[in-house]
């Protein structure tokens, strides 16, 4: 839902960096695996319950995730970095949940499945969606650009999601009432995602 304003904000000062960046030699690529594996952390951090040190991890691999496309638009994108960061992408956002759930599987595990469940229907109404707009050549009218893919946007986003990842490692005992609300936020997101490829695709 905020993603575009976000990124309205956030992209010149990314871009900027991207450029001096993409100036000394740094590949996008890189910066992609190297945030990706500081994310993937996050789980052995939370599962000993170090809240603060997955925390420091999970804003890493977002940074790195805003200087890696940075870099590619100065650099040239190509289409395996967009593969590579999307899948990566949706990698660490199961990720998270799961840290929680082995941090204290009594409590944590059933919210953790649901939102992991959640996250599967956005990111695949998210991912189908794109497929088949690349494949007809163009952006329906309820595409959005962004990444290396076209895709419809939702009640649920990237931003929507990092603020609940910063809220449950600042208040961990909150996790299960927050997975259960952003899940089922999430598969609002995903209903609507799908009226609307029905809509657009018909």
């Amino acid at each position: 839902m905020f993603d575009i304003p976000v990124r309205r904000r956030l992209d010149p000062i990314l871009d900027r960096i991207g450029r001096g960046l993409a100036g000394r030699g740094v590949r996008a690529d890189a910066l992609t695996l190297a945030g990706f594996a500081v994310g993937l952390a996050a789980v052995p951090a939370l599962a000993l319950g170090a809240f603060w040190t997955a925390l420091g991890c999970i804003l890493v691999n977002r940074i790195a995730d805003g200087l890696d496309g940075a870099v590619a638009r100065a650099a040239g994108p190509t289409d395996r970095g967009g593969f590579l960061d999307i899948a990566c992408d949706f990698l660490f956002y199961a990720a998270v949940p799961l840290g929680f759930a082995l941090a204290d599987p009594a409590v944590n595990a059933l919210p953790a499945a649901f939102l992991i469940f959640a996250f599967v229907g956005t990111g695949s109404s998210f991912l189908a969606f794109a497929a088949i707009a690349a494949r007809r050549g163009g952006v329906p009218p309820s595409g959005h650009r962004g990444k290396a893919i076209h895709y419809l946007g939702g009640l649920t986003e990237g931003t929507e999601t990092i603020l609940v990842f910063v809220i449950i490692c600042l208040w961990p005992a909150a996790f299960p009432w927050a997975a259960w609300i952003f899940g089922g936020l999430c598969l609002i997101t995903t209903a609507t995602r799908i009226a609307e490829g029905m809509r657009v695709f018909r």
